[in-house]
């Protein structure tokens, strides 16, 4: 089942045992041992940033994906204690990790070369038991993952590897073992990222602007510090937070996170929205929370052929023309078209922003300006910095609603 460029590399940092990268289709690549050795399964995709490594290993929205990186070589800068974009489940930084199933490369980097870095990312994989490969051809394999989209993928090395006899690989028994995983479409899994008591994070240099209750649907660590920037303490609330909890906090407005899985399955989040837009408390949404708050406002969502992942991808806000340069990570998109407008429950709505390569719908918002959203990540950790103005207009938003005293 090997096609033609499924052949592994020569001279590895990696260790240069046999590993193997199995697609539900059928397809094989055989690598090297990189991070830890054993079996991981998941949805295979690609990212494209050429930067920000750890910042992607170690998003909650990575949950069971099998990353491919699309720059030829990874873990120059190593790792380190600082950059991680997940925190344990009560809010404790050392609880950070790793949240993909696993990890493909072309090069990985012999030598780590940073004055931050505390290890190696080989070091922090296999320390964290997460199986990956390298020495493959990642350009041959995006471009199968371009054509035929997304899927479920396994990466198999040591133990895990099956033998026909002979030494032949039997690619059978871990194909079988691939399409035996349940798929993306219909997964439910925000909840296995979300905080499991929920946690405060203090706003910087001062008494508090404002309150923010952020749901945790997978958010990741940067975002609740842009707004502690902004003088905004924020209560970190689990994924299935009530209205009740809101208002005991006296939240000035709602943030809805970043998360992994199909939106189609968080029905308890989208009643939450509706509660929340029936308030008439601001709220805010990015990559996971766009599609909940488009949910609320009853659009429809659907599962992208091979979706969006990277530093690199350029979004059009229709009102200004500006054409921010973004990060995401998303598989899933609303329905929708540029500048639609469209009735809603909570009034008329518009979809803001869309993808300048490929027209998906990138942002939606009430004309009334009470509740946006993004398919980006403004936190910019890691990513460019041009979405930062959003957390700025949010603030803006909550300052001006105190100012009219507008709460229902």
């Amino acid at each position: 089942m090997s096609g033609p460029h499924d052949t592994p590399f020569a001279d590895s940092a990696s260790g240069g045992d046999l590993a193997v990268l199995v697609l539900e289709d059928g397809r094989v690549f055989r690598g090297t041992t990189f991070g830890a050795v054993g079996q991981t399964l998941g949805e295979a995709v690609f990212s494209t940033g050429m930067t920000g490594y750890q910042e992607t290993l170690t998003d909650p929205s990575y949950h069971r994906q099998i990353v491919v990186s699309t720059a030829p070589q990874i873990g120059n800068t190593g790792w380190n204690q600082e950059d991680d974009e997940s925190v344990g489940p009560t809010g404790d930084p050392a609880g950070a990790r790793i949240w993909v199933a696993g990890y493909v490369v072309r090069d990985p980097s012999r030598v780590t070369s940073n004055w931050r870095a505390t290890g190696s990312l080989q070091d922090a994989l296999s320390g964290q038991g997460i199986v990956g490969i390298a020495n493959i051809d990642t350009r041959a394999l995006v471009r199968h993952l371009r054509t035929r989209g997304s899927m479920r993928a396994g990466v198999f090395s040591g133990d895990a590897l099956a033998w026909a006899g002979n030494g032949i690989l039997d690619t059978d028994v871990l194909l079988a073992r691939v399409r035996e995983q349940p798929s993306m479409l219909g997964a439910d899994l925000a909840g296995q990222v979300s905080t499991t008591t929920g946690y405060t994070v203090e706003p910087v240099g001062g008494s508090p602007q404002f309150t923010v209750a952020a749901i945790d649907l997978g958010i990741k660590t940067n975002t609740p510090r842009m707004f502690a920037e902004r003088g905004i303490r924020v209560h970190v609330l689990p994924s299935n937070a009530t209205l009740d909890q809101i208002l005991d906090l006296k939240a000035d407005g709602v943030f809805l996170s970043n998360g992994p899985g199909d939106p189609a399955t968080a029905d308890g989040a989208v009643h939450l929205t509706k509660e929340v837009l029936g308030q008439g408390l601001p709220l805010f949404g990015i990559c996971f929370g766009n599609q909940i708050l488009g949910r609320a406002l009853g659009r429809g969502t659907y599962k992208m052929k091979f979706g969006h992942r990277g530093i690199n991808i350029p979004v059009v806000e229709h009102e200004t023309g500006r054409i921010a340069i973004t990060a995401q990570n998303h598989g899933f998109a609303l329905e929708g078209e540029a500048g639609e407008e469209f009735d809603t429950p909570f009034g008329r709505a518009i979809v803001s922003h869309t993808c300048a390569n490929d027209g998906t719908v990138e942002g939606v918002r009430l004309l009334d300006d009470s509740a946006f959203s993004v398919q980006y990540h403004p936190e910019a950790a890691a990513g460019p910095h041009d979405a930062a103005y959003l957390f700025d207009r949010f603030t803006t938003l909550l300052s001006a609603r105190r100012g009219t005293g507008v709460r229902k």
